[in-house]
Order: structure tokens, then sequence, then C-alpha cells
């Protein structure tokens, strides 16, 4: 069950992870690796009928977080390429950047990953006290290694 479902968690912000295709990791692979990390606990894992993600979640108590991953591809992945080379044509970049940029070409693919905070005690308030972005840094991360691809933060075009 995605949290978006959940009342104990709400949505905050969403981050995505492009690579090709063909790096798309095997639901055991990934579920090894984020297990792995300290303290994430996956859940709810489907896949294609190669055992590929499809989606997944990931809880990470301490942080008072909890990400939801879901498989992208097709026409909305080109089209978000399309923009994110556009928007950096304009502005100076380093030679990490390019690097990323450069990568971006190949990919045909990316993972979604829905970010959402905890509610702890009053859910009315919309403050920043609990959550640490601290497990969506770790996943991304992850995720951009396993899948030899490019973190992006939509919001701001950031290349992670």
């Amino acid at each position: 069950m995605s949290l978006f479902a959940n009342p104990q968690y709400r949505w905050r912000e969403t981050y995505s992870v492009l690579f090709r295709e063909a790096d798309r990791p095997a639901a055991a692979a990934l579920r090894k690796t984020l297990e792995g990390l300290e303290g994430y606990r996956v859940t709810d894992v489907t896949t294609d009928a190669g055992g590929q993600v499809e989606s997944m979640t990931v809880i990470a108590p301490a942080d008072f977080a909890g990400m939801d991953l879901s498989f992208v591809s097709g026409e909305d992945v080109q089209e978000q390429i399309a923009e994110l080379k556009l928007e950096r044509k304009s502005t100076p970049l380093s030679k990490k950047e390019q690097v990323k940029l450069q990568r971006l070409i190949e990919c045909d693919a990316r993972f979604d990953v829905f970010h959402f905070e905890q509610v702890v005690g009053d859910d009315s308030t919309e403050d920043d006290e609990y959550i640490d972005p601290g497990s969506l840094i770790s996943m991304l991360k992850c995720l951009a290694q396993l899948c030899r691809g490019v973190g992006v933060d939509p919001q701001t075009g950031a290349l992670l």
C-alpha cells in the first residue's frame, strides 16, 4: 500500500533518479541494498514479469520518513530530460554537472521517489521539526549508484 493512502504519513517532495532501462535493477538486489542501509524497512514490493522493480515502499523510522518508489519509462522521461537540458543551457556547469548532463542523454527510464514525513502528534502543523532528509539522500545515492543513474530534484532541476 502506498504511503499516499496512509494517514500516518504526509507527502513532502518528489525526487527522481534517471537511468538507462537496461540498468534497471532486479527487485531482490534493490531490496537487499536498501535493507543494508541502517534502519530501513522495505515493504510492498511489486515487480514486472522479469523480477525488476515496478514499485516499493521504504520506511526509515529513525528519520520520521517514508518513501514510495515508482518506475517510469517512455515519453514522460524523454520530456523531463529535454526540459533539464534546456534549463541547464543558460547556466554555467561544473565539470561534474557536465558529466551528469551528458549521462542523461542515454537515459530512458527513471525512479520517482516520493518522500513522506511521518506525522507525529498533532498533524495540523506544517513545520519540519521531525523530518530528516538523510534517508532520502541516502536512498537517492543508493539508487543512482545501483542504476548508474543521475539523481534529480525536479523542483529546482539540480543534478545530484
